[in-house]
């Protein structure tokens, strides 16, 4: 595999070989995403499109996607890309704004998150975490000897994410504006921002989700699940088996918690799940992790686990051997927004913290975050193609 593997990424001039155990990790990661898949969503699947791999094909169809994209975007010298920051921060605001435009719009509950082209359905937020990137990276480099500056650093940086926050915040699309916050702040830091400031503005987020949570404290009347959406899952993070709240706000929750316990050490068995027998919402989407927890059990999914972390730790070791400060800026948002991502997910569906709606990177269903998420490795690989010696390889 490994050789086929040197083949298909041929190094070009000047370039060594990508880091193989990433890809290797990446691989493994969308292989059993998709039989996951298959299994968590077959029963849901057949009750509403009459075949139980609908959802399995049309993510088979985004992974060849997004496969094709991150092999493309790989063959690319990323340095290619920062001369397009500034086109990439306003197709950012672009993509967001789209939302709000009637016609193209699309809404799923109370959520405004989507456009409708040419007949799919297309989740702008999930390129902006990648085109946002882009510009961070590009700014942070032509900016790293005046960080330490309050007019020249952390106010422009605030600026600028403020604007790309409120749009998603009026979406709402709160989850992936934690991702794109968090990500966004450790881009910064690792950037050359200063930790002074950073730690402000830590302090200042502690604040506000803690005044948050204060206005969210409030009883909800009557448990009627008319309430504030945001506030019950704090409420449901406190409490999760409240009287009034236990059936209507806190009953994903719930049945994900009972899907995760009733899974034990080592699971029902790979398609045993009951809880994806309409107990549970969303078995394909975000709730797809309680359903791997029920079949395959604590110690397997630990190994699951296990990858992302492995994808982190490659991706840091890419970082801190890359040729320059585009580069190290590139990588480490790309694994901090898999990490957090992945732990906003697990967190929710273990009720560790609120649940945030994400999906689970590389294995929910959803053809737009599967192709941005390729996209960004793809772009991981390339960085790994051109890291300074440490690695394994050599240049040729």
């Amino acid at each position: 595999m490994l050789q086929k593997i040197q083949k298909l990424f041929a190094p070009l001039k000047g370039e060594h070989l990508p880091d193989q155990k990433l890809i290797v990790a990446l691989v493994a990661i969308l292989l059993f995403g998709l039989v996951m898949l298959s299994s968590a969503s077959s029963v849901v699947s057949y009750m509403k499109n009459q075949n139980s791999y609908y959802y399995f094909n049309h993510q088979l169809i985004a992974i060849i996607l997004g496969s094709l994209s991150c092999y493309l975007i790989s063959r690319v010298d990323y340095h290619r890309w920062q001369k397009f920051a500034l086109f990439f921060l306003f197709a950012s605001i672009g993509l967001l704004i789209l939302v709000f435009v009637p016609g193209l719009r699309s809404e799923y509950g109370s959520a405004r998150s989507w456009i409708i082209i040419f007949g799919q359905s297309i989740q702008p937020s999930e390129f902006v975490k990648l085109a946002f990137l882009f510009y961070l990276a590009a700014w942070l480099e032509v900016k790293k000897n005046q960080l330490n500056d309050y007019s020249q650093g952390i106010l422009p940086f605030l600026a600028i994410l403020f604007l790309i926050s409120f749009l998603m915040y009026l979406q709402p699309d709160l989850g992936t504006l934690l991702i794109l916050i968090s990500t966004s702040i450790a881009v910064f830091f690792v950037g050359g921002g200063n930790f002074k400031h950073i730690l402000l503005v830590c302090l200042l987020g502690v604040v506000a989700i803690f005044l948050f949570y204060q206005v969210s404290n409030r009883p909800i009347e009557g448990g009627s699940g008319k309430s504030d959406y945001k506030a019950s899952r704090f409420q449901c993070l406190k409490n999760p088996n409240d009287e009034k709240t236990r059936l209507n706000e806190c009953y994903q929750v719930n049945q994900s918690l009972i899907a995760v316990g009733s899974g034990g050490m080592f699971g029902r068995g790979l398609g045993q799940s009951r809880q994806k027998f309409n107990y549970l919402p969303e078995v394909y989407g975000d709730a797809i992790f309680p359903i791997i927890s029920e079949e395959i059990g604590f110690i397997f999914n630990l190994a699951f686990l296990f990858l992302f972390g492995f994808i982190f730790y490659r991706g840091y070791l890419i970082a801190k051997k890359a040729p320059d400060g585009f580069g190290r800026n590139l990588a480490i948002g790309v694994v901090f927004w898999i990490i957090i991502q992945t732990f906003f997910n697990v967190g929710g569906m273990i009720n560790l913290i609120p649940m945030t709606g994400v999906p689970l990177p590389f294995v929910s269903y959803g053809g737009t975050a599967i192709i941005s998420l390729m996209m960004a490795m793809g772009l991981l690989i390339n960085i790994s193609k051109q890291t300074r010696e440490g690695l394994g390889v050599k240049k040729h």
